[in-house]
């Protein structure tokens, strides 16, 4: 990955991009320490420690959720609605009809997209500030809440802004690498905190080894299911049209063991913090939403087992919706292939369907599995791992991403020098 960058550098358009990202990246970071007038920076900061659910959304947001500066929502109500629009688009119709029409349906649902993000946006703002009550702001008044509001809007409407300038003219995903960005920029937090941890006690020495371990044996594997593949074998039969032979040759139908990616995660995590939000929100002091809320704290049996399954239902929901073994299976009819071994037709469409199952299987079991992984390192040495889960898989899946898209555009770039 390294050697792909250092050859990209010395492309020069390629590098004008590299060096465009960056600085887009860099006034995204900037943002992230922008207060917002009126607040008090100390009660937020105090009601985030205490709540397993605002902590764990504050690193998404590099920390401007405990800081409460401009970016503080950032780019997590447009995350929630793609999922939502995601979901809407399989029970709606309408949705569904714009998803077939091409670029121009595209370009609608992104649209509605980021009209509902920005709802998403103010909500979430309004409804944290409410919960605080009004020793959290300077003035108390009603139109400071809305200016407050309004103002995080704003700083979500950037920040998608930010994201869509570096997937249209800089290199990767825009609004991933704002992701990766606010995940990197806690690492030196987290490991201030994990050393502090073994210095003051609170966990055991061995701790900051065996969770360094424990992440490198993460990535590894996230590596080697991300880049895996089921490879099926199609055979295509020869034809004779007139004087010349047509067909023949063999390919085959590549099925991504982690077709899915970091969806489930993403889908299980919003769904598990909603109610928590919820409870922190409008019941703090209610002693049933108390309980509740400590039973569904990341790190419990419950929140493990409620999320394990989480996943595994997402992951065959966007499993069913990403392949269709039954068009698949037509396609392959209509250019007279066959997978060898099976009938064409409806057998292969059950054959294409039990291998689709049985990778969903094991890349939801390998995402929960990833999911616990990080509970288990907390249970076992008393320290708290550096960066969760969703986390890593975000970082590598990102990293893999940007290098991909910078292999092809340097490979498309050799193509078109070789032949002029």
């Amino acid at each position: 990955m390294l050697e792909i960058f250092r050859n990209a550098w010395k492309v020069a358009e390629l590098r004008k991009k590299i060096i465009y990202t960056l600085i887009i990246l860099f006034i995204y970071r900037i943002g992230s320490f922008i207060p917002v007038p009126g607040v008090v920076p100390e009660v937020f900061q105090g009601a985030i420690s205490d709540s397993p659910v605002w902590s764990l959304l504050d690193v998404f947001n590099g920390g401007a959720l405990g800081n409460f500066t401009i970016f503080a929502t950032g780019i997590t109500p447009y995350i929630t609605a793609s999922i939502v629009m995601t979901l809407l688009a399989v029970a709606i119709p309408a949705l569904e009809r714009l998803q077939k029409q091409g670029a121009e349906g595209k370009k609608k649902i992104s649209q509605i997209t980021r009209y509902v993000g920005l709802g998403l946006a103010f909500t979430q703002s309004m409804a944290i500030m409410l919960n605080l009550g009004a020793g959290a702001l300077s003035n108390p008044a009603w139109y400071m809440y809305l200016f407050i509001a309004v103002v995080h809007m704003a700083g979500t409407a950037f920040a998608m802004w930010l994201g869509e300038h570096i997937t249209e003219k800089g290199i990767g995903n825009g609004i991933s690498l704002l992701i990766f960005v606010n995940i990197i920029s806690r690492f030196p937090l987290d490991i201030q905190s994990g050393i502090k941890a073994v210095i003051d006690g609170n966990a055991s020495g061995w701790s900051i080894p065996l969770v360094m371990i424990g992440l490198l044996v993460i990535i590894a594997s996230v590596v080697l299911i991300n880049l895996g593949e089921r490879r099926i074998p199609v055979q295509y039969a020869k034809k004779v049209v007139g004087r010349k032979m047509y067909g023949g040759q063999s390919t085959y139908i590549p099925m991504r063991v982690n077709n899915s990616g970091v969806l489930p995660l993403i889908f299980a995590s919003t769904i598990i913090m909603f109610p928590g939000m919820l409870m922190n929100m409008f019941f703090a002091e209610k002693v049933w939403a108390q309980k509740f809320m400590v039973a569904m704290s990341p790190g419990s049996l419950v929140y493990a087992i409620v999320m394990a399954l989480f996943i595994l239902a997402f992951a065959y929901f966007y499993s069913t919706i990403q392949f269709n073994p039954i068009e698949v299976s037509k396609n392959i009819q209509q250019y007279g292939g066959f997978v060898p071994g099976i009938r064409p037709g409806k057998p292969t469409s059950i054959y294409l369907s039990k291998v689709s199952n049985r990778i969903t299987l094991f890349s939801a079991l390998f995402l929960a599995m990833l999911a616990m992984i990080p509970m288990i390192l907390t249970a076992n040495t008393g320290s708290s791992s550096p960066i969760q889960a969703t986390s890593i898989l975000i970082m590598v899946s990102v990293g893999l991403e940007t290098a991909k898209q910078l292999e092809s555009q340097m490979m498309m770039r050799h193509y078109k020098g070789f032949l002029n």
